[in-house]
């Protein structure tokens, strides 16, 4: 079957090339007849357009770069379901990879969106990312790129994310209000910004003047094994009673399954918080009580921006630093 192109459906009208490409275009300077005379003859030959070309001559595309850490992680996969709906209703389309916390694959994943010429790129951070020049080094030549939940502060690029620091106080604050006496911070990598603020969250709401608290800290990763060893860490500790705030859901619903094959109680003995609202959270005996960082709406108004930024529409320019509201939903595991 031989490919319809531009020359096929020129040569069929006794039209030049560059007329039947302007009329497939639009264009204003072709006649509404012809326009219609050359739609009405590709769609009846299955013409489609060569998207590969056009992007080589325009040295970009409709297309729009995400990389996120894990694509397994529910948070990310309810973010890309934000960007990919914004993208779509846009007429843009989305490629995605996972860093699986590797800073060296994000950088591998950062340059091959670029050689692919994207129209610009949706960025979470890896866990192990140290340094900020491989997107620097786009961003100087010209590459679109917008942050979201693990941002890069420094860099003069939209950024949209929450208030880590408060989010994590607000829980705190609450675990205080029903009376445990010791509360437990399970935190993620230091290493990643996000950690540092929830921890520093916990800190600040539990060294408030007046509060006798105790404070514990078990620093970890972020998964459901890194919970269920902190539970075992606790425990070794010599603590059988107490409030526990997980970095993120995954490690609280790790550290659940620990505390549900020792038979802890949950909440009478030990409470726990996670942090993301990850869908799990729902199902689980009993149902935990989360942080809801909103991942769809915040993929969303990332591609938003992203968008504007592309199409030239952001009239304040690169400062812009979106927090997102977030929202405690109190279940019955605290």
């Amino acid at each position: 079957m031989r490919q319809v192109t531009i020359k096929t459906i020129a040569d069929e009208l006794k039209l030049s090339a560059s007329t039947v490409s302007r009329a497939l275009n639009d264009h204003p300077d072709i006649h509404d007849d012809t326009k219609r005379l050359v739609n009405k003859l590709a769609g009846e030959l299955g013409y489609r357009p060569n998207i590969m070309a056009r992007n080589l001559k325009s040295r970009t595309s409709n297309q729009i770069g995400v990389i996120v850490p894990e694509i397994r992680h529910d948070f990310f996969a309810n973010a890309i379901s934000g960007i990919e709906e914004v993208a779509y209703q846009k007429g843009y389309t989305i490629i995605i990879a996972q860093s699986n916390e590797e800073q060296e694959r994000e950088i591998i994943n950062l340059n091959s969106m670029y050689l692919n010429r994207v129209s610009g790129i949706i960025v979470s951070i890896s866990q192990s990312t140290n340094t900020e020049s491989h997107f620097q080094k786009l961003i100087e030549r010209g590459v679109k790129m917008v942050f979201f939940d693990r941002v890069c502060q420094t860099l003069n690029v939209p950024k949209v994310h929450i208030d880590d620091f408060e989010s994590a106080a607000k829980v705190v604050n609450y675990l205080i209000g029903k009376n445990y006496s010791t509360i437990v911070h399970f935190a993620g990598p230091q290493s990643l910004d996000i950690c540092r603020k929830r921890k520093l969250g916990y800190e600040e709401a539990l060294g408030k003047p007046g509060s006798n608290l105790k404070s514990v800290v078990i620093e970890a990763g972020m998964h459901e094994n890194d919970g269920y060893n902190s539970m075992n860490k606790l425990l070794e500790m010599g603590i059988e009673s107490c409030a526990i705030f997980a970095v993120n859901d995954p490690v609280a619903v790790g550290a659940v399954k620990r505390m549900k094959e020792l038979k802890i109680d949950i909440p009478g003995q030990m409470g726990i918080v996670g942090f993301s609202n990850n869908p799990i959270t729902e199902m689980i005996t009993p149902r935990l009580t989360t942080v809801d960082q909103h991942a769809f709406e915040m993929g969303q108004k990332a591609a938003e921006i992203l968008i504007d930024e592309i199409e030239g529409k952001n009239l304040n320019g690169n400062q812009l630093d979106i927090k997102l509201e977030t929202s405690l939903l109190i279940r019955e595991s605290a």
